[in-house]
């Protein structure tokens, strides 16, 4: 069981939700207007909720655990069941209140469609993680490669049919019900027997703790949208939630497969710090040599990026992603930190760390959203660098790493990115009005970030690239 093999497969499955939000972006972004991803947006803050709570931190639980029993699978399988239709009934019962606060009363009939999704996934939570835990993740790659596939043609057929907002509904039933459908058909494992309260209590010191975390997190997570939404109105909802999904690519992509795929290993090497930092540190070095540079080229290109991807109508996109591109990049790094907490069954330090992190960043929107948008941005970042360097120096500790141990691995590739956003950002300025077109445009300006940071790297870095290539290769060849 190893890291890079790991990883490998969460990286398939990562293209794969990577290709249904790229379809959200250059294809659904020019069917729909600001105000059905505003709509949707709102609606997402109370599913995004449930869907941190739905498990109430046993799926974690099961990978963490170091003797598991099929008593406390069992038991977990059905308390997934009792909390996904818990959830399901309260967010259709509270829809028309949630509506009220927004002033929409279309999000009721969202709100009630979208609670499907739980009963539905809560069903192959424990399968999952079972999946997880024995690092099965090709299996779970191809299941997560078909549901975004066949989710995302749908959604986009739906939409041009007319389906509006709906369509973007359709695609989040379609991903729960498809996966949850294949997790089940690979997986060896089946309910038997009665759930028993001694097994319950047995993890509720472990997911007692990891549940207030995730109500934590969300809450801090999600109060920008909830400010923006009620303050500013569903438009400039629409144009912050775009721009968010696009500063949570690196977030959502690379960091969160380096974490799934790292977390059952240092689970198994809890007892071992030495071993967990010297993970640590590879993992931190290899997602900002892949992160630096995506959100340095995306905040120098980023007019024109808006224009192509998004379309004119979505403009003012482009200065809130200056802002929040820092945050993808912070968040990239500073996201690790939970498996650290988690693998050492830590999880009431995180949920004191995260309570901090949430009162900060709840202060940082309150005083950006009177500047508007892009001050909830901006502030955002401000809020993003403190608690990060918090979160870092705390996980650090935990496993033997030092704070300028941790600075180094993550150094280089930003000194080089930041170079490479100068010079991509120069040459944007003074050749405005000269490229054939905006595509055009791009794809010259793309190009030649990335030949800046990789001829750069190799010449200065030649034997950290030449250790990235190799993984990367032998990983290929396996």
């Amino acid at each position: 069981m190893s890291v890079v093999s790991n990883v490998k497969w969460v990286a398939v499955s990562q293209a794969a939700r990577i290709f249904s939000q790229l379809a959200n972006i250059f294809v659904l972004a020019r069917i729909l207007p600001p105000s059905d991803y505003g709509l949707m947006a709102m609606a997402t803050i109370v599913t995004n909720l449930a869907l941190l709570i739905r498990d109430q931190g046993t799926s974690a639980a099961i990978i963490q655990k170091e003797g598991l029993e099929h008593s406390t699978i069992n038991t977990v399988f059905w308390f997934n069941i009792l909390v996904g239709f818990m959830i399901a009934v309260i967010i259709m019962v509270s829809s028309p209140l949630i509506a009220s606060y927004f002033k929409h009363a279309e999000l009721i009939t969202i709100l009630v469609v979208l609670a499907l999704v739980f009963p539905i996934s809560s069903s192959s939570i424990s399968h999952q993680a079972l999946l997880e835990r024995e690092s099965k993740f090709r299996k779970l790659a191809f299941i997560e490669l078909v549901a975004s596939i066949v989710a995302m043609v749908i959604a986009v057929i739906a939409a041009l049919n007319g389906a509006g907002v709906y369509s973007l509904v359709l695609q989040a039933i379609l991903m729960a019900l498809i996966s949850s459908t294949l997790i089940w058909v690979n997986s060896d494992w089946r309910p038997k027997g009665k759930p028993t309260v001694v097994e319950l209590k047995a993890i509720l010191p472990f997911t007692g703790h990891m549940t207030a975390f995730q109500l934590i997190t969300y809450f801090f997570r999600n109060a920008d949208s909830m400010i923006v939404g009620r303050l500013l109105g569903v438009v400039s909802l629409g144009v912050y939630s775009m721009a968010y999904r696009v500063m949570l690519l690196p977030v959502q992509n690379i960091t969160w497969a380096a974490s799934r795929a790292l977390f059952p290993v240092m689970s198994r090497q809890q007892n071992a710090l030495d071993e967990m930092g010297r993970l640590y540190l590879q993992t931190l070095g290899f997602i900002s040599f892949l992160t630096a540079p995506l959100m340095a080229g995306i905040f120098s290109v980023r007019e024109v990026f808006v224009e192509v991807a998004f379309g004119q109508q979505w403009l003012q996109v482009a200065g809130v992603l200056a802002w929040l591109t820092s945050v993808g990049f912070m968040q990239s790094i500073s996201s690790t930190t939970g498996t650290v907490f988690m693998a050492q069954g830590k999880t009431r330090l995180l949920m004191w760390v995260s309570l901090f992190n949430a009162g900060l960043h709840l202060c940082a929107f309150w005083i950006g959203a009177n500047q508007g948008v892009d001050g909830v941005a901006e502030w955002y970042f401000y809020a993003s660098f403190i608690s990060g360097i918090l979160s870092l120096k705390i996980a650090g500790k935990l496993v033997n790493c030092s704070g300028l141990q941790m600075l180094d691995a993550c150094l280089r590739p930003v000194a080089i990115s930041i170079v490479m956003c100068a010079v991509v950002r120069a040459v944007y300025w003074h050749t405005l009005g000269l490229w054939w077109n905006n595509v055009a445009a791009l794809i010259g300006l793309t190009m030649l970030g990335m030949t800046i940071y990789f001829a750069a790297y190799y010449l200065f870095l030649r034997e950290t690239f030449n250790s990235y290539l190799s993984k990367l290769l032998k990983n290929k060849a396996a």
